[in-house]
């Protein structure tokens, strides 16, 4: 029995030796994302938020006998009408193309997008978020979703920060990686960015800091955090605009990183109003 057949725009994989279940299950791995520039999400919520902002997959990829669906329906005509192509497998293979046992009965494949600094646009946005060293994936994904409910521009990950196309980053989302901008820079390409236009750069600190609330916040806000375990750099505090404290009441002497961005780009939305 072949493994795949095919009809214009879609074809059908009932093995797991195929040489597309094999290329997609790689998409998993940074390096072949890296290669192949395209990265995996999953679901019909997501894709329907990836479709609405514009962002239509390369190939989806759709278990058999699944259920009916308008959204799905409108988005299998999108993939068809932009040449890419519709796959229809078994829950198996999408198990094995996604690496999780309750997996959803879709997937699509994207085209990774231009995170360099120069596509940003910083008056989009009153605020920005900033990464620096943040390596959990779930902690990224939580920053893009912050991000898309205050309204911020995006994010901007500075060294060695997770990948934001990777499937935790993308899951963690819930579909903000497709609403908010994502650039990805060395700290010495990022600053003199920053400082060649308007933006404040704002940190969470103990150094000569002032209390969050009611601080002199002005826009556009960039609000930075750093590595979960280690904070920000000393040199990259001395940089900062604006270093504010939050109280800690209990026996912790921190927040979590993506907490903590999500309490101050709060603060600046109120405080800019």
């Amino acid at each position: 029995m072949p493994e795949a057949t095919e009809t214009p725009g879609r074809k059908q994989i009932t093995g797991f030796s195929n040489p597309t279940v094999k290329y997609l299950r790689s998409l998993r791995e940074k390096k072949h994302r890296k290669r192949a520039e395209q990265f995996l999400a999953e679901g019909l919520r997501l894709l329907t938020d990836a479709r609405e902002c514009g962002h239509i997959p390369k190939t989806l990829v759709m278990a058999e006998k699944r259920d009916p669906h308008p959204l799905l329906a409108k988005l299998e005509a999108d993939v068809i009408a932009g040449g890419g192509d519709v796959i229809e497998t078994t829950p198996d293979i999408l198990t094995k193309i996604t690496g999780k046992s309750n997996t959803q009965s879709v997937v699509g494949v994207f085209e990774e997008f231009d995170t360099s600094l120069t596509a940003l646009e910083r008056d989009v946005a009153p605020i920005w978020l900033v990464a620096q060293d943040l390596r959990d994936p779930g902690n990224l994904g939580t920053m893009l979703r912050t991000g898309d409910a205050v309204g911020a521009g995006g994010l901007i990950l500075i060294d060695d920060c997770a990948d934001p196309f990777s499937a935790e980053a993308v899951r963690a989302s819930m579909g903000a990686v497709f609403t908010q901008g994502i650039a990805q820079a060395r700290w010495d390409e990022f600053l003199p960015w920053l400082r060649g236009g308007p933006g404040q750069l704002v940190a969470a600190s103990l150094r000569d800091a002032v209390p969050y609330r009611g601080a002199p916040y002005s826009a556009p806000c960039f609000i930075m955090v750093g590595n979960e375990s280690q904070g920000l750099p000393e040199a990259y505090e001395a940089e900062c605009d604006l270093r504010v404290t939050m109280p800690m009441r209990g026996r912790a002497d921190s927040l979590n990183a993506a907490v903590a961005a999500a309490v101050l780009a709060y603060e600046v939305l109120d405080a800019l109003g």
